[in-house]
């Protein structure tokens, strides 16, 4: 593959992972509203996997795979879809889809503190800043009186928060571990196996589970462009992106994320954005942006010298 075509690539897998998953706090929002949470996702994942591994076949790309990689693939997709998926989706049934979003937005933090404390890589002295930044920023979020005076919100906001961190580190496990060379196979496997355990523990929940036909038509909407788009599309562009880059530079989705989240939210579900909430988003954003951005580092180091 040429320079110009794998630029060309790694430009529209930020946008699938920039703007598509933006939209996807929304359309979670819409569908959890009306059924279980674990039986929406797992439906979600199980048909983006299945249909993912169908379009390899008829592509004649081979779907065969080690035992190993089908372990990491399972681990992989307990990490970003199981758990790190499946809990957010439930605790959009408490807090608003674009506080959810810039809650989540705090994700580069964490990967910073994983890879400073899993692979000791030295942090940096602006990313440092962006921390502190990140920390007042989320504060300042989660603390309005009017959003955690309602009912569930704190329990949605520590289920977000650790969802956070299994999607970080499964960042980190994805960057270094053995899985299927073509991306589009590797995120049909974690689809797959990372559905089926939220099948499983639907039904360990007891979630009554109904047919797709039995949906309203905003639902069987929301869970087809979930399937074809915040699966298929983002999630593939999301894996080839984590062989591509650096993880704390796919993790830079969050700072498109929040603000498509809080613009479809406000415009669709009619959710209110507090004046604290822009207050906080500015200053999180801000230091998701020290933590990964080059020229502040340069710019620090020449200071320095």
């Amino acid at each position: 593959m040429g320079k110009t075509s794998k630029t060309t690539l790694v430009v529209l897998a930020f946008f699938a992972i920039y703007v598509i998953w933006g939209s996807t706090y929304m359309l979670n929002k819409m569908a959890v509203m009306e059924i279980p949470p674990f039986m929406l996702a797992g439906y979600r994942f199980v048909t983006a996997g299945i249909l993912i591994l169908i379009i390899a076949k008829i592509l004649g790309i081979p779907i065969a795979i080690t035992k190993k990689q089908l372990r990491n693939a399972v681990l992989a997709g307990f990490l970003f879809l199981s758990f790190g998926n499946g809990v957010v989706v439930w605790a959009l049934r408490f807090v608003d889809s674009g506080f959810a979003a810039l809650e989540i937005s705090a994700q580069p933090l964490v990967v910073l503190i994983l890879m400073r404390l899993l692979q000791g890589k030295k942090i940096q002295p602006m990313s440092v800043v962006g921390v502190v930044l990140g920390i007042i920023g989320i504060y300042l979020l989660v603390s309005q009186k009017e959003i955690i005076t309602k009912e569930g919100t704190i329990t949605g906001i520590v289920v977000i928060f650790l969802a956070m961190v299994s999607w970080a580190y499964g960042s980190l496990f994805v960057g270094k571990a053995d899985l299927p060379s073509n991306y589009f196979v590797n995120t049909g496997y974690q689809m797959l196996t990372g559905g089926i355990l939220l099948a499983l523990i639907s039904l360990g929940l007891g979630e009554d589970w109904s047919s797709p036909l039995e949906w309203s038509g905003k639902v069987q909407l929301s869970v087809v462009l979930l399937v074809l788009f915040g699966s298929i599309v983002a999630f593939t562009s999301f894996n080839y992106l984590l062989k591509s880059v650096s993880p704390e530079k796919v993790a830079t989705s969050t700072y498109v994320n929040p603000i498509v989240a809080l613009a479809l939210g406000w415009y669709f579900l009619e959710e209110q954005i507090t004046t604290q909430s822009i207050i906080a988003a500015v200053i999180l954003l801000t230091g998701v942006y020290f933590i990964n951005t080059k020229k502040t580092l340069a710019i620090f180091e020449r200071f320095k010298r």
